[in-house]
């Protein structure tokens, strides 16, 4: 199956080109420009837009803008190619690209999104339990580095690949394709603007 996925629910998208679990190419661009790194991304490994058989997007958590960006473009695409879609999650892929670690999303606003049992979940980055020797990865690792650090906390160098959640995972991950309208975004916490009119 020859799969597009993107993610642009961080400050850095990232787009795959995955057919039969390999990866053709992949690019890392900002939200705003996933459309021409996906474009740019099937000239270069020589794939028409006809030989596509599924669409993955990122689901988040993450910025609110940047998820509904990556969805629209999906729903986008889905309509004008006849593709079925699969979402995943942003920390499901960027704990794929470091199993042993765990993954953290700068949520802004003093928090982040991370995964507690396996579930998305939106904390403050005092609240994390954090074991020694423990690695962490994420733009939130990154953020909150001396934190996690000063609790014996392992976070690589600020430009590691480890912190970047990579559509290759997302397409590897993906299992489930069906209408790009069933696709929902994972949302934590209400909007800044909708929280702002409150």
């Amino acid at each position: 199956m020859t799969i597009l996925a993107f993610d642009t629910a961080t400050d850095v998208a990232t787009s795959a080109l995955v057919r039969g679990g390999e990866t053709l190419g992949e690019t890392v661009s900002r939200p705003v420009t996933v459309l021409g790194g996906v474009d740019a991304l099937l000239r270069r490994a020589g794939v028409l837009e006809t030989e596509l058989e599924g669409l993955v997007v990122g689901t988040g958590p993450g910025s609110f803008t940047g998820m509904r960006m990556g969805l629209a473009t999906a729903r986008a695409l889905a309509f004008a190619l006849g593709l079925p879609v699969a979402g995943v999650s942003t920390l499901a892929a960027l704990a794929a690209g470091a199993p042993e670690a765990v993954p953290v999303i700068d949520a802004r606003r003093k928090e982040i999104f991370t995964l507690l049992n396996g579930h998305p979940a939106c904390m403050r980055p005092e609240e994390l339990a954090i074991d020694p020797g423990t690695v962490w990865v994420g733009s939130g690792a990154v953020r909150y580095r001396l934190l996690l650090e000063a609790a014996g906390g392992v976070v690589p160098s600020d430009d590691s690949d480890l912190h970047v959640p990579r559509a290759r995972f997302h397409a590897l991950l993906a299992s489930e394709f069906g209408p790009a309208e069933l696709v929902e975004p994972i949302y934590l916490r209400i909007p800044d603007a909708e929280r702002n009119l409150t």
